[in-house]
C-alpha cells in the first residue's frame, strides 16, 4: 500500500503523517510512506488545499485531519 501525504511540511501535514503511521502500524498494514512537498505535483491532484491524504493514488480527504478511526477505515477498505 502506498501512502502519499501532500503538504508543504507545516504542522498540520506532519500530524497527519503521524496520524496515518499510527493507524496503518496499529492495523498491521505494511505502507510505503511519501511526503510530496512540491507544489507542482500537489497541485497534480483534484485538491483545494492541504494536507491531503491519498491511498493508493486516490485522494481520501484534503485541508483537514481525519480522525485515526476514519484513516482506519480508508486503510481497510
Amino acid at each position: 500500500m502506498e501512502i502519499k501525504i501532500l503538504g508543504t511540511g507545516c504542522p498540520k501535514c506532519k500530524r497527519l503523517e503521524q496520524a496515518a503511521r499510527d493507524a496503518a502500524a496499529e492495523a498491521g498494514i505494511n505502507a510505503t510512506f511519501i511526503k510530496v512537498t512540491d507544489v507542482n505535483e500537489i497541485m497534480s491532484y483534484p485538491i483545494t488545499s492541504t494536507p491531503a491524504l491519498v491511498v493508493d493514488g486516490v485522494v481520501k480527504c484534503s485541508g483537514r485531519l481525519p480522525g485515526k478511526e476514519e484513516i482506519l477505515g480508508w486503510l481497510k477498505a
